[in-house]
């Protein structure tokens, strides 16, 4: 394989809107040169789950304004209930991922990291990492964890030793479209200094730029790279 040709990429996102917080300027890059980019969304908001009616339509309006935006290959939902993954036991998870990479012969995997302070976030870390099993998963070349505002920078356990990007992507040309897309997401937005905020996530972006050298960056611990 050629660093040129199509990839297929697998966004794991525990809830909507992780995977534009976390990767969203990386997304458009994928879809701009041409990869498949599929948005795998772990977690649901249903009227059994307690939510009303006009918040499950609320959200699914969302998920598919998005999913237009981004121009995805494919958007799999694998319908755990929100906010509760901690309860589920860890072979549905895997088994429901699985199925997804397998499906899609997933090369690139993006997932959340693992000391998160949202419990369902270290679940759907924990899954994707036994689907990144060589022997079992053989398509899966790399596997990147990427940072949650509001969840990453809350993990206060004291033998996490912190979110270390060693993976810096350039997205100096799709932020304002990251920024724009994150506004569909308006039931998870807040004015400054909330962390889930435009000016948050754009200093955040600055930031990892002047640490790579570039006007803005979305940051990453590179997990896994067979090439």
């Amino acid at each position: 394989m050629h660093a040129s040709d199509p990839q297929t990429v697998l966004v794991v996102a525990p809830h909507p809107d992780d995977e534009t917080l976390g990767c969203g300027g990386t997304v458009l890059r994928h879809v701009q040169r041409g990869d498949r980019v599929h948005w795998v969304i772990v977690t649901a908001v249903k009227t059994s789950h307690g939510f009303s009616e006009e918040r499950v339509r609320s959200r699914d309006a969302e998920i598919d304004a998005v999913a237009r935006a981004y121009g995805f290959a494919g958007v799999h939902r694998l319908d755990f209930p929100t906010m509760t993954l901690d309860t589920v036991p860890k072979g549905d998870l895997v088994g429901a991922l699985g199925r997804v990479v397998k499906e899609t012969s997933a090369q690139i995997l993006y997932v959340p990291y693992r000391n998160d302070a949202h419990t369902d976030h270290a679940a759907v870390f924990d899954a994707a990492a036994a689907c990144a099993k060589t022997f079992r998963y053989p398509s899966v070349r790399s596997v990147r964890a990427y940072e949650t505002l509001s969840e990453t920078e809350f993990g206060i356990r004291p033998d996490d030793p912190g979110f270390r990007p060693n993976l810096f992507i350039d997205i100096a040309d799709q932020l304002d479209k990251k920024l724009e897309i994150m506004g569909i997401f308006a039931s998870e937005l807040g004015p400054f200094p909330f962390p889930r905020s435009e000016v948050a996530l754009r200093a955040l972006a600055q930031l990892r730029g002047s640490q790579s050298g570039v006007m803005a960056a979305e940051a990453f611990m590179l997990l896994k790279e067979i090439q």
